[in-house]
């Protein structure tokens, strides 16, 4: 059965990384003694090395360990071999197109679908969905395709962000975006704001965190998802 958390970001306000939501991680990995990063996102064009030394730094703080995949001579046999996942947020597309480049896309779904714990934030989060179109990314590379791992049957727009009132601001708003996205696209889109979360154990999705989520579904208005409630679409 598989098991995810999917989170809109790794740091809130006022927050280190991670930090936030370490108390739900502690349970959550609670079986793990190793997790293993994907740090292929690389936020603001970070080495591997010093974005996985961020994620051990985080992890370090409940007792477990942190293994970047690249690493690993065989990055298919580390999914295997993982007791549990991270795939940390950056850029979507880098991060989708380092997934196909290393052929990991196959083993990467088929490891949490049959019960690997996964933790994504952001990029790492975008993934989750049918997906990749809803990211707020700029395409800085050309994936082999958008599709992405189909955890959950839409898509997520991260750090979603709503209308600031009396702004004067003239560019569109998310919501104008995930409109557009509509025109040519049936897939659902969930607006997830900062500091969200949604928690996936097998078929049920069950959001968590302070705040409500904004539902996108085609030729219908956008509705409030309330926290603590399970999402049925």
């Amino acid at each position: 059965m598989k098991k995810l958390i999917i989170a809109s970001t790794s740091t809130i306000h006022g927050s280190g990384y991670l930090e936030y939501i370490l108390p739900t991680l502690t349970t959550f990995f609670k079986e793990a003694n190793t997790i293993l990063f994907i740090p292929y996102a690389r936020p603001g064009g970070i080495s591997y090395d010093e974005y996985t030394a961020i994620a051990k730094k985080a992890f370090a703080t409940i007792a477990k360990k942190v293994k970047g995949i690249h690493e690993f001579e065989n990055p298919k046999e580390a999914l295997k071999q993982a007791d549990g996942i991270f795939t940390g947020g950056g850029n979507t597309f880098e991060l989708v197109n380092q997934l196909y480049k290393n052929d990991v896309i196959s083993a990467l779904k088929e490891v949490v679908e049959n019960g690997t714990p996964y933790l994504g934030t952001s990029a790492g989060s975008n993934i989750c969905g049918v997906t990749m179109m809803n990211t707020n990314d700029m395409p800085i590379v050309y994936p082999p395709s958008f599709k992405t791992l189909e955890f959950i049957p839409f898509n997520i727009n991260a750090h979603y962000l709503d209308p600031i009132e009396n702004s004067t601001h003239m560019g569109e708003t998310r919501e104008t975006r995930i409109k557009e996205y509509h025109v040519f696209n049936m897939t659902s889109v969930l607006g997830l704001r900062e500091g969200s979360w949604l928690e996936v154990n097998g078929d049920s999705i069950v959001l968590k965190g302070s705040l409500s989520a904004r539902l996108f579904q085609k030729d219908k208005m956008p509705v409030e998802l309330a926290t603590n409630k399970e999402i049925k679409i």
